[in-house]
C-alpha cells in the first residue's frame, strides 16, 4: 500500500481507496435487456451496475465507447472524442412521442431484435440514426435547452467531428485522404461555405453527441450511487480514416501504419494500420490534444485504461505501403534507438497523470521493454497480469503462484483480445502457433510436415494449435525429430519449454483431483477463477465470458465465444452477444457463486 501513497498517482489513490477489489469486463455490444433496441444501450449499464453490486464486484470495465467506422472496431474509432450512437437509448430521448415514429419505432424493434441471435446486427446504427433525425427536426423548431453550454465546453473537437461526419457523407463515406482537395486539406473558405450549405446535418450530429453526454453521465452518478467505479479505455490510436486526423493530421505520421512484431501467439506479427505519432509536434502545442481527451473521458469514467501503453515508450512502426500480407513483419521500433525508450514513455506517462483525476491503470502486454514495468511501478499505474502468461519464463518455465503476482496489477484469466479461458484450456494450452512453427522450420530448412509428425498430436491440435506429443520429454527429443543440433534451435526450445505440459502443470497448480481432463468444466473454472482472485493483484477484473463458463450458459465450441481475434477483419470480431439478458443475469444462481468469491478472496 505504501507504494502507491508514495507514487505519481498517491491522489488518485487515496480517493478510490488502496483495498482490493475484483471487478467485470463486459463490452456494452455484447450485453442487452428486455429494453435494448438492437444493442446493448448506455441505460443498460445501470443494469450492469446493480449486478457487479450483487456480485461483490466494485468495478466494471468497458471496451472503447469511442465512435466507429464500417469496420465496428473499437479500438479504430473516428473520434477519440465523439461517443458511438448506437448506444443511444432512444426511449430517453425527449421528442419520440410523436405516433409517426412511434409507429416506425415498433418496426424498427420488429427488425433489430437485441439478444437470442449471437451475434449483433450493426445495422441497427443508421435504423436509429433516422429516427434521431426526424426526432431532431421536430425538437429544433422549439429550441434545445442545455446544448450551446454543451458545444462551449467541448469546442476543441465537437465542430471539428461533426463537420468531419457530413463530410464524409458527402463523399460517399470515402476515406477523408481521398476527398476532393479543398476539403481534404481544410480550404477555409470552402469549409465556411459547406457548413453554410449543411447546417442542420452538423448540428444534428453536435446534438446526438450530446444526447449520449446526457446518457453516458447519468450511468456513471447511478454506478457510483451503487459503490461500482467505471473504468473505462482509451486506445493511444486512433483509425488514419478519423475526424482526429483530419482535423489535426500534423500530429500524427501517415506513412506509418502501427502494429505488433512477431510472437509466439502470431507468427507474422500484427498490423492494425493506425498512424503513429509526431510526439515531437503534439508536444510544441503543449499535448493540448491528449490534455482534451482526458478531460472529455473524466465525465465518465473513474478509471482509466491505457490501451497498448508500450506504445507511449516505442511503437512498431510498419512502412504504410508494405504489403498487407505481411503483417507485422516488416515493421521497426520508434524511437529506434533503445536507450531512448523510457525517457520518452516516462515523460509522456507524466503529463497523462498530472492531467488527469482518473487513475490510471494500462495495458501492458506483448513485447515488452524492461523500462516499461519499472516506469508503471514508479507511477503506481497497474499493469496486466494474465494468467496464461503470468509465467516465470526464464527459469522454472511455469506459472507464478498467486502470491508472485504484481501488486500494483490487474489479475485475469483472459482479456477481449485472447480466447476465453475454456477455449484457450481446450485449444490453446500446451500448443505453439502452427504458423509460426512452419516459419521457423522454413527458415532452418527442416521438413516441417515431417517434424510436425514426430512432434505434435493431430488429435489434439486445432484452431491452428499444435499440442505437443507426450513422449516428447526434453530438448534432446526436440533436436532429434527437427534433426538439428540443441545450439542452433534454440528458439525451438525456448517456444517448447514454455509450453510443453502447461496443462498438466496448471491442473496440479489449480489442485484439480483426478487424472487431467482435456475439456473445461465448470469446477476447473472455479479453481482457475479463484487463483487470479487470491493473488497479491489490488484489482482482479474478468471477462464476462469466464465468469459464466461457472455456469452451463455457453453451448458448443468455446472458441465460438471470443471477443475479437487479433490481426483479422471478420463479421464474429466485435460482435458476440451474451447467452442471457441482464434481467437474467440478475437472477442467476452464479450471482451467490460470484460473491462469495469475491468476499473469500477478501475484495470488495
Amino acid at each position: 500500500m505504501e507504494d502507491l501513497l508514495k507514487s505519481a498517482s498517491k491522489n488518485r489513490w487515496k480517493a478510490i481507496g488502496t483495498h482490493k477489489r475484483a471487478g467485470v469486463v463486459a463490452p456494452l455490444f455484447s450485453l442487452y435487456s428486455g429494453r435494448s433496441l438492437g444493442i446493448g444501450e448506455l441505460d443498460d449499464l445501470k443494469l450492469l451496475a446493480d449486478w457487479c453490486s450483487k456480485t461483490g464486484n466494485s468495478i466494471m470495465q468497458l471496451l472503447p465507447m469511442n465512435e466507429v467506422g464500417p469496420v465496428f472496431c473499437p479500438y479504430d474509432s473516428i473520434s477519440s472524442f465523439a461517443l458511438e450512437g448506437a448506444y443511444l437509448s432512444l426511449r430517453l430521448v425527449k421528442g419520440l412521442d410523436a405516433k409517426s415514429l412511434k409507429s416506425r419505432l415498433e418496426l424498427v424493434k420488429k427488425r433489430f431484435t437485441a439478444g437470442g441471435k449471437g451475434r449483433v446486427d450493426y445495422g441497427i446504427k443508421e435504423a436509429k440514426m433516422r429516427l434521431l433525425w426526424d426526432i431532431y427536426r421536430d425538437m429544433r423548431r422549439s429550441g434545445i435547452k442545455g446544448l450551446d453550454a454543451f458545444i462551449e465546453e467541448n469546442a476543441y473537437w465537437v465542430r471539428d467531428f461533426a463537420l468531419f461526419k457530413v463530410l464524409k457523407n458527402h463523399h460517399g463515406h470515402r476515406a477523408w485522404y481521398e476527398w476532393e482537395d479543398r476539403y481534404r486539406s481544410r480550404d477555409a473558405s470552402s469549409i465556411k461555405e459547406f457548413e453554410a450549405l449543411n447546417k442542420e446535418k452538423i448540428d444534428f450530429e453536435i446534438w446526438v453527441q450530446w444526447e449520449l453526454y446526457k446518457q453516458f453521465k447519468d450511468v456513471k452518478e447511478y454506478a457510483a450511487s451503487k459503490k461500482v467505479l467505471i473504468k473505462g479505455d482509451l486506445p493511444v490510436l486512433v483509425s488514419k480514416d478519423s475526424a482526429d486526423v483530419w482535423a489535426h493530421p500534423e500530429f500524427f505520421k501517415l506513412d506509418l501504419a502501427a502494429g505488433a512484431p512477431p510472437d509466439m501467439y502470431c507468427a507474422k506479427g500484427q498490423r492494425w494500420g493506425m498512424p503513429t505519432y509526431e510526439w515531437g509536434r503534439i508536444e510544441s502545442d503543449g499535448y493540448r490534444y491528449f490534455k482534451e481527451k482526458l478531460k472529455y473521458a473524466e465525465n465518465f469514467y473513474d478509471i482509466l485504461r491505457i490501451d497498448h501503453v508500450v506504445g507511449l515508450f516505442r511503437i512498431w512502426s510498419i512502412p504504410f505501403g508494405d504489403p498487407l500480407e505481411n503483417k507485422g513483419l516488416n515493421g521497426f521500433f520508434d524511437p529506434e534507438d533503445e536507450n531512448e525508450w523510457e525517457g520518452h514513455g516516462r515523460k509522456l506517462l507524466s503529463v497523462i497523470i498530472d492531467s488527469t483525476n482518473m487513475l490510471l491503470c494500462a495495458e501492458d502486454l506483448g513485447v515488452i521493454p524492461k523500462a516499461c514495468p519499472k516506469v508503471l511501478k514508479e507511477f503506481g499505474v497497474p499493469g496486466n497480469d494474465v494468467q496464461r502468461w503470468t509465467k516465470d519464463w526464464e527459469v522454472r518455465h511455469d506459472f507464478l503462484m498467486p502470491r508472485e503476482y504484481r501488486f500494483i496489477s490487474v489479475a485475469m484469466l483472459s482479456t477481449h483480445d485472447t480466447t476465453n479461458w475454456a477455449a484457450w484450456w481446450e485449444h490453446e494450452a500446451g500448443t505453439v502457433d502452427e504458423a509460426l512453427f512452419a516459419r521457423k522450420c522454413a527458415e532452418r530448412g527442416i521438413d516441417y510436415a515431417g517434424a510436425a509428425a514426430k512432434l505434435f498430436d493431430a488429435k489434439l491440435s486445432s484452431h491452428g494449435r499444435l499440442r505437443w506429443l507426450g513422449d516428447v520429454a526434453s530438448g534432446d527429443a526436440l533436436s532429434a525429430a527437427l534433426g538439428k543440433p540443441k545450439e542452433e534451435i534454440k528458439d525451438f526450445i525456448e517456444m517448447y519449454e514454455n509450453s510443453f505440459g502447461e496443462k498438466e502443470r496448471l491442473w496440479k497448480l489449480l489442485e484439480m483431483k483426478g487424472p487431467m481432463e482435456e475439456r473445461s468444466t465448470a469446477a476447473l473454472v472455479r479453481q482457475a477463477l479463484k487463483m487470479v482472485l487470491d493473488s497479491r493483484a489490488i484489482f482482479c477484473i474478468n471477462l464476462i465470458t469466464d465468469l459464466l463458463y461457472l455456469t452451463d450458459m455457453f453451448k458448443d465450441d468455446p472458441y465460438r465465444y471470443r471477443i475479437n481475434t487479433p490481426g483479422t477483419v471478420r463479421d464474429e470480431n466485435w460482435s458476440l452477444v451474451m447467452p442471457v439478458s441482464l434481467e437474467g443475469l440478475l437472477k442467476d444462481k452464479c450471482c451467490r457463486q460470484i460473491r462469495a468469491m469475491a468476499a473469500s478472496s477478501k475484495r470488495t
